[in-house]
């Protein structure tokens, strides 16, 4: 006998999302659109592949995304093409070419899907990750800033009925291109003297966008970053007031947040307001999402003036951080079965029939049905309903053909019912609440 090929196996760093573990994915994306749309936000959806040089233009050359973590490949026009590691550059790139912005306005849209990069897989980080994110463009107001991190605060502690645990809301400003030109000066005069006793992406950036300087996670580095002045003493008046607002404007509606001068974001395109939400159950790598202000994306694209403001959530680490919190809540959450509202069992060929054209009927109504293929005895039939957590169980034999009247068996209590034929469908639609 030949030798069996290898079994083909998914790519390093990516995974398969099988039920019933997509369950909570759906209920999370559920209540995320539900969420946003509450504040007038619709749905946009990109290509996952871009031209390259939209991300080298807007996420920035120096950046660890582009220089060291993104998919490019040449096609075979010989353009540089690249697998989106972002959404926001792709998301403006879009509100440009279709004319979105030229007629002024305010536009909000979201959007739920993949995205990719080459980082070393680890808890809640993947080469192929999944983001829900929302983008404001075309005003530059303090209050737009404020809605949209109440409107993640109030998806957080409702997501899924089950919450995220505690959360923290951490905040910034890296001013504007003004203030932050003259600021960044100072923090390249800064590190001269210290930056050999860092590390080597530390070096690199110090010469190239010392900013990034922010981002090192090297423990040794940290007493270094600490001593280094931070970006609010520097703040210009107009991106002083700006933080002054939003921050006030929070505290008024009481929704919790800490001030966290070192907070840069790893994005060139971010200006003024910064934020990352955090959450315990992740461990070290506890940044659930982040985002910011960007106001002079759209003309780094090549368009407009037209301010934005947006976040991106890790969904992969927002599903983990769920399943962490909801094991301190009693009870199996509906999200962990796969659970089906009716099971159809059948003894004989007629019956068969009879079974399909109910199971259609049941469907129409929106109602999930299950039967099998080949008569089955009774016994092993319910077997199998209670394996699928059937809510309902129908019954059809000879005599129930006969009589015009189905048995309709309560998996949970174990009463059964005999019920018209043609009532079927609104006893059981009563009993489900559907």
């Amino acid at each position: 006998m030949p030798d069996r090929p290898h079994l083909v196996r998914a790519v390093k760093g990516t995974r398969d999302l099988l039920p019933p573990g997509t369950l909570l994915w759906q209920r999370v994306e559920d209540d995320a659109r539900q969420a946003f749309e509450a504040y007038d936000f619709k749905e946009i959806r990109t290509p996952i592949l871009e031209p390259t040089a939209l991300f080298a233009r807007s996420v920035g050359v120096d950046t660890d995304i582009v220089s060291k973590e993104m998919y490019t490949f040449e096609d075979r026009d010989r353009e540089s093409l690249t697998l989106r590691p972002e959404a926001t550059a792709s998301v403006v790139r879009s509100c440009l070419e279709h004319g979105l912005l030229a007629d002024g306005g305010i536009h909000k849209l979201y959007y739920i899907g993949p995205m990719f990069r080459r980082e070393r897989p680890q808890k809640g980080r993947y080469r192929q990750f999944y983001q829900i994110g929302a983008e404001v463009l075309g005003s530059d107001h303090p209050l737009i800033d404020v809605e949209v991190i109440e409107m993640l605060e109030s998806f957080l502690r409702g997501v899924a009925k089950t919450g995220v645990g505690e959360f923290n809301l951490l905040i910034n400003s890296v001013g504007c291109g003004r203030c932050r030109q003259e600021y960044v000066k100072l923090l390249r005069r800064e590190l001269e003297p210290v930056k050999a006793t860092m590390c080597g992406d530390c070096q690199r950036r110090a010469e190239t966008n010392p900013l990034r300087v922010f981002d090192c996670k090297v423990e040794a580095d940290q007493p270094v970053i600490a001593r280094l002045p931070t970006i609010l003493d520097y703040l210009c008046p107009e991106c002083r007031q700006h933080f002054e607002a939003v921050t006030g404007e929070l505290s008024r509606r009481g929704i919790a947040h800490q001030i966290t001068p070192r907070l840069v974001r790893g994005l060139d395109y971010y200006t003024r307001t910064t934020f990352e939400i955090t959450s315990g159950a992740l461990g070290a790598q506890n940044a659930l999402l982040g985002g910011g202000r960007y106001d002079g994306l759209a003309e780094l694209l090549g368009g407009p003036p037209a301010p934005g403001f947006g976040f991106a959530i890790g969904e992969d680490r927002l599903v983990e951080t769920i399943r962490e919190a909801s094991r301190s809540i009693a009870g199996t959450p509906d999200w962990e079965e796969d659970s089906l509202h009716i099971f159809v069992a059948w003894m004989d060929h007629p019956a068969g029939i009879a079974s399909n054209d109910l199971a259609r009927e049941l469907r129409a109504k929106r109602l999930k049905v299950a039967l099998t293929y080949e008569p089955m005895k009774l016994k092993k039939s319910l077997g199998l309903a209670n394996r699928y957590h059937a809510r309902f169980a129908v019954i059809i034999g000879e005599q129930e053909l006969a009589s015009g009247c189905y048995q309709v068996k309560d998996m949970k209590t174990g009463a059964q019912q005999e019920v018209k034929r043609e009532e079927v469908a609104a006893y059981l639609q009563e009993r489900l609440g559907a």
